[in-house]
C-alpha cells in the first residue's frame, strides 16, 4: 500500500476542538523538514546536474497534476520576479492547462502522453530538465511525460512522496521523500505538498545562486515591479555603497537593477 494513501495516525477528527486539530495538524507538519532532511544527498545530485545544463542554454520543466503540478507553476512563476530572469527558464506545466490551476480538471491527470505534448509547445531543448511532481508517483500524465523527455535524451527528476513508485523508475534522479499518513487520510496537499514545496526551493533557489543570480545573500537581479521592491533594492544598493537614500534610488531607477546599479557606482568611482 502507498504511504500518501495509509490511514492517518489520527480518527475521529470531527470530534476534535479547534485547538487539538491544530495542534495534531502542526505536529504532523514538524515531520516534513526531517523527512526532507534525509533525500538531500538526492537533491544535491540533480542540482548538481541540472546547473550546467542550463548554462549551455537549457531550461527547468516542472510538470503535475492537480496540487503537485500548482506547486510546480508557483515555483515557476516566481523565479522571473526574483532573480530576473527570463520567463521560459523555469516552467511550470500542469495536466488540463492553465484552467486547472483555480479548478480540477476531470481525467486531465490519467493520459500518458499528453504532458510532452504540452512540453513540446515551449519547442525542445536537448539541454532540457523535466521534473515530474506527484505525490503518488503513479500519475499517468507525469509518469509518461517524464518517460518520453528521457527518451528524448532530457535529464528527468521526479519528487514524490512514496518508495519505488512507477514515477521513481522512470527518471534518473528520484527525490523520495516519505512523509507518512496525512492527518486527514489520502489528503496530499497537506504534508506531502508542503515536502515538495520545500524540495522544489532548494532545487530552484540553489539552481539559481550557481547561475550567478544572487551576489552574497542579496537577489540583485530582482525585478522592480511594485514600491516594495524599489523600497528593498535602494536599501541594498545603500548597504553596500554607503550612498544616502535618494542617490541610492536614483541609480537603481536609472540602472534598472541593484547589480547594475552597484557595478555603476563603482565602475564611476574607479575611473
Amino acid at each position: 500500500m502507498k504511504v500518501t494513501e495509509s490511514s492517518s495516525h489520527y480518527d475521529n477528527l470531527e470530534k476534535m476542538t479547534v485547538m487539538e486539530l491544530l495542534h495534531n495538524i502542526n505536529k504532523e507538519d514538524h515531520l516534513v523538514p526531517v523527512a526532507v532532511k534525509t533525500v538531500l544527498p538526492e537533491i544535491s545530485k540533480l542540482v548538481e546536474k541540472i546547473v550546467p545544463r542550463m548554462e549551455a542554454g537549457g531550461r527547468l520543466i516542472y510538470i503535475g497534476a492537480g496540487t503537485s503540478g500548482r506547486l510546480g507553476i508557483l515555483d515557476a512563476s516566481e523565479c522571473p520576479p526574483t532573480y530576473g530572469v527570463p520567463h521560459e527558464w523555469v516552467i511550470g506545466i500542469i495536466a488540463g492547462g492553465d484552467v486547472a490551476i483555480r479548478k480540477a480538471v476531470e481525467n486531465a491527470e490519467d493520459d500518458p502522453e499528453q504532458a510532452w505534448n504540452d512540453i513540446l509547445k515551449y519547442g525542445f531543448n536537448s539541454d532540457d530538465t523535466v521534473i515530474g511532481i506527484a505525490a503518488s508517483g503513479t500519475t499517468p500524465y507525469v509518469i509518461g511525460g517524464v518517460k518520453i523527455a528521457r527518451e528524448k535524451g532530457l535529464l528527468t527528476g521526479c519528487i514524490t512522496c512514496n518508495l519505488d513508485s512507477p514515477l521513481s523508475k522512470e527518471v534518473e534522479y528520484p527525490i523520495e521523500v516519505v512523509v507518512g499518513p496525512e492527518f486527514v487520510t489520502g489528503s496530499t496537499r497537506m504534508k506531502s505538498g508542503t515536502a515538495q514545496k520545500l524540495v522544489l526551493n532548494m532545487i530552484s533557489t540553489t539552481v539559481m545562486i550557481k547561475l550567478g543570480k544572487v551576489k552574497g545573500n542579496k537577489m540583485v537581479d530582482m525585478q522592480l515591479s511594485n514600491a516594495k521592491l524599489v523600497q528593498r533594492g535602494t536599501n541594498m544598493i545603500m548597504e553596500a555603497t554607503g550612498v544616502d537614500e535618494a542617490t541610492a534610488k536614483e541609480l537603481l531607477l536609472t540602472q534598472g537593477s541593484v547589480r547594475m546599479a552597484t557595478e555603476h557606482f563603482y565602475k564611476n568611482i574607479k575611473s
